[in-house]
């Protein structure tokens, strides 16, 4: 784990658009690693362009928000979600509403 796998994260959040999330399983099975959800995580944590990478479009499978989110925590992720139109409520997003589906997955 390093590099590649996390290169291969990255590659995947810049293909989420605006006002969309996706969920870490969803992130590792787009990159061929569908039983490394916990690593995508990881890779998320050590994003090395914050605000570039969009980190803050990945919530847990029932639409939760990250409770670490590395870059400034909650209520960061919240603010970031909502600046994009994403409805968040009691902490989590309605996936049917405003979850993505990766091309061909």
């Amino acid at each position: 784990m390093g590099g590649g796998f996390f290169e291969s994260v990255y590659q995947a959040l810049m293909l989420i658009p605006r006002g969309k999330v996706v969920t870490y399983g969803q992130i590792a099975r787009a990159i061929g690693a569908p039983r490394m959800a916990r690593q995508v995580g990881y890779a998320l944590h050590a994003n090395p362009k914050p605000g570039i990478i969009p980190c803050h479009r990945v919530v847990n499978r029932e639409g939760k928000l990250a409770g670490a989110f590395a870059f400034g925590g909650l209520q960061a992720q919240q603010k970031l979600l909502e600046e994009e139109g994403v409805e968040v409520v009691n902490g989590a997003v309605d996936l049917s509403k405003f979850g993505y589906t990766f091309p061909g997955k």
